[in-house]
C-alpha cells in the first residue's frame, strides 16, 4: 500500500508499485479510477468498466509523459515564442499586392469637420460660451436622432439662463 501512495503523491518520479499490489487495489477499489489507470499502465490493455463509467475523464494525469521543467525554464520567452512559430507556422502575413483603399495612420480633419461631444459643450458652457454650446447641442441632436429630446431640453434650458 505505501508504494501505491508514493506513485500517487508523484507519479512522475515514482516507478509503478508492483502487479500483485496493483490487482488487489483494483480488487478493494474498483470505483477508484486511478487504480484501474495505474492497472491499464501496467497491463497495456485498456480497462472497458473505465472506458464505460469514466469517458468524461479524457486522459489521466497518470498516463501523461513528465514534463522537463529544466528544459523550459533554459530557454528565454523569445525563444520559446520563436520556436513556436517554427513549429505551428502560425505567422500572420500580408496578401501580396496593394490594398483595396488607402491606409490611414493619422486623422484627417478639414475645416469643416468639428469635433462634437457633450463634454465639449459642456466645457464652452463652463466658459459662458452659450452659443457655441447650444450649436454642440444641435449638431449632436442630428447625429443622434435617439437623444434629439435630451439635447432639445438641454438647449431650451441654456437659452433661458
Amino acid at each position: 500500500m505505501d508504494s501505491l501512495k508514493a506513485f500517487f503523491a508523484s507519479p512522475a518520479g515514482a516507478s509503478l508499485p508492483p502487479a500483485g499490489e496493483v490487482a488487489a487495489a483494483v480488487g478493494r477499489y474498483g470505483w477508484f479510477a486511478p487504480v484501474r489507470v495505474m492497472r491499464e499502465l501496467q497491463t497495456g490493455d485498456a480497462d472497458p468498466q473505465l472506458a464505460l463509467f469514466a469517458p468524461w475523464r479524457g486522459e489521466s494525469s497518470l498516463r501523461r509523459a513528465a514534463v522537463d521543467a529544466e528544459a523550459l525554464t533554459r530557454l528565454s520567452s523569445e525563444e520559446v515564442i520563436d520556436r513556436f512559430l517554427r513549429e505551428e507556422d502560425l505567422r500572420i502575413v500580408a496578401d501580396d499586392g496593394a490594398p483595396d483603399c488607402e491606409v490611414r495612420t493619422a486623422p484627417e480633419l478639414d475645416d469643416e469637420d468639428e469635433i462634437v461631444s457633450e463634454e465639449l459643450a459642456a466645457i464652452y458652457l463652463s466658459q459662458g460660451l452659450r452659443r457655441e454650446a447650444i450649436a454642440i447641442y444641435r449638431k449632436l441632436s442630428l447625429l443622434n436622432p435617439e437623444k434629439s429630446v435630451y439635447f432639445a431640453e438641454l438647449i431650451g434650458k441654456i437659452e433661458e439662463q
